[in-house]
């Protein structure tokens, strides 16, 4: 056992006796600890190696294997980072903040409840998005899910990560209802409707008696989430779309208001995301078929590009769903707000029960295909994003893209990225892609971040979601009132984790005997 890894206040021998207590719990196959075993769980897109990593893994498959684990983690004060399926790849996948942590693995708890009148399921987290769509389809169970853009990952998980996807649904952390939570003293708590004991109404009403604790338990390391209520979308009648593409960067400006207003009127209830040339590119076609020289790539480079696959500069897909007379008339407005902007071109598209659905994310159909864009350099590929929050309004996504796109090109690093549309926010999604195997590209990687942020904070914006390796840099761009709000969190922590076993580091939320380990 590498000693580097041992977590604050662990031997050696304190650790064996832990893993002992653990294998008692859940058996010797399902207790890993060996050097093969910490790489599996380590960020498989690392940026610095050697952070990180996890001293091993256990994996329950009930709730009452996960409160014997916590009364061990609590004993040994033994750090434990949960995972649902560890799939958050571009945030660090299934890795700990805190090196020497056991990552808690969630994986194998995979049941399923859907109530198909009120359109809702209740999840444990290892449910993937595959495994939802299936039960959905081979159930013939006329209900929607909502996938983001590289499913293979947890429904729970996601949800608690504020992930989204592209239907009317996107927005998977407002659709959460009811939760069912360990504690990290090893309590079984049900928020909501929940905690009435046998409520129908658990997965129907969000708010329940009193606190509504939902929220608490989302980006945060108060508990450790077994099961998650969602709310599904029923199945429509029609769906139609339109696929637009823009041709200049300066188009950004006027797109984003025309959406932008759609989304405040109601008229346009699925979140569009206006996506750079590259987005597309980048799982097309590969950078060493067009240029071979280290640096942002030139204009000529991207002007073929686009040429060759016919993409505008910046492009998006707008879609509606519902009755069908509704849809037509909801395409027909939406197409007379672009009227008098010159559109590189515009494609209608057009579904309606009854006929084959599309392997599409428009119909909540799970796709891995953007992953490919990991390849875009060659080598063993990777990438993090940075995704801060700003308003919905042209003028600033335009001063916001310039600023990053210089810098993209200051940095050496080929742009990629997009404006997702919330109801009254922007997110500027910037994916930061990479070579594990260039060491100078990776050397900027963190510099470049940093930069980013520092810019945005400038403007008032900051990140709703951050990488492991840069959860306190974005807590700390939180700062109103010498940081009130990490005050707040951290007393929240301290009460109901007082030997700060659960996910220390997470978002930035330290446990008090851990507080010297933020990185500043």
């Amino acid at each position: 056992m590498p000693l580097r890894l041992l977590p604050p206040g662990m031997t050696p021998v304190r650790l064996r006796a832990a893993q002992r207590r653990f294998a008692a719990i859940l058996g010797a196959d399902r207790v890993f600890f060996d050097e093969l075993d910490r790489e599996t769980y380590s960020d498989q897109f690392a940026i610095s190696p050697d952070s990180h990593v996890p001293i091993g893994a256990v994996a329950p498959e009930s709730v009452e294997e996960i409160r014997a684990i916590v009364a061990v983690a609590n004993a040994y004060k033994l750090p434990l980072w949960p995972i649902s399926r560890g799939k958050n790849l571009g945030y660090g996948g299934s890795a700990p903040v805190l090196s020497g942590s056991v990552v808690l693995d969630l994986s194998r708890m995979k049941k399923i409840e859907v109530d198909r009148e009120n359109g809702v399921v209740l999840v444990e987290p290892g449910v993937s998005f595959y495994d939802l769509h299936d039960y959905l389809q081979t159930n013939d169970i006329p209900l929607w899910l909502s996938v983001p853009g590289n499913s293979w990952g947890s429904v729970a998980g996601n949800a608690l990560d504020r992930g989204v996807g592209y239907t009317t649904y996107g927005d998977h952390t407002s659709k959460i209802c009811g939760l069912e939570v360990v504690l990290p003293d090893g309590d079984l708590v049900r928020t909501g409707m929940g905690a009435m004991a046998n409520a129908p109404t658990w997965q129907l009403y969000r708010y329940g008696y009193g606190p509504a604790w939902d929220q608490l338990f989302v980006q945060s390391n108060f508990g450790i989430v077994t099961k998650l209520g969602l709310w599904l979308m029923p199945r429509p009648e029609s769906m139609m779309g339109l696929e637009l593409n823009f041709d200049k960067p300066e188009d950004l400006e006027w797109a984003v208001d025309i959406l932008a207003g759609l989304r405040r009127e109601g008229l346009l209830q699925q979140a569009p995301s206006i996506g750079n040339w590259l987005r597309a590119a980048a799982v097309l076609t590969k950078r060493e078929d067009w240029h071979d020289q280290p640096g942002a790539l030139p204009d000529s480079v991207i002007a073929a590009i686009r040429r060759k696959f016919q993409l505008g500069w910046w492009g998006t897909s707008v879609r509606v769903y519902g009755r069908e007379s509704v849809n037509r008339a909801a395409i027909s407005a939406i197409k007379s707000a672009f009227k008098g902007h010159r559109l590189m071109s515009m494609e209608r598209t057009h579904w309606v029960d009854g006929e084959p659905l599309e392997r599409s994310a428009w119909v909540g159909a799970p796709i891995t295909f953007p992953m490919q864009n990991v390849g875009w350099h060659g080598g063993r590929g990777g990438h993090i994003g940075f995704s801060p929050v700003l308003p919905a309004n042209g003028r600033l996504a335009m001063e916001q893209f310039r600023q990053t796109y210089a810098r993209y090109k200051e940095f050496g690093m080929d742009y990629q990225a997009s404006f997702a549309m919330g109801e009254r926010h922007l997110t500027n999604v910037n994916a930061i892609l990479f070579n594990q195997d260039d060491p100078a590209m990776m050397a900027r990687i963190h510099p470049f971040f940093r930069t980013l942020v520092a810019d945005a904070k400038a403007r008032g914006y900051a990140e709703y979601r951050a990488h492991i390796e840069h959860m306190d840099l974005v807590a700390e761009t939180y700062d109103f009132n010498n940081h009130a709000l990490r005050r707040l969190n951290e007393r929240v922590k301290d009460a109901l984790d007082p030997n700060g076993v659960i996910a220390p580091g997470k978002s930035g939320i330290w446990p008090a005997r851990l507080r010297t380990r933020r990185r500043r």
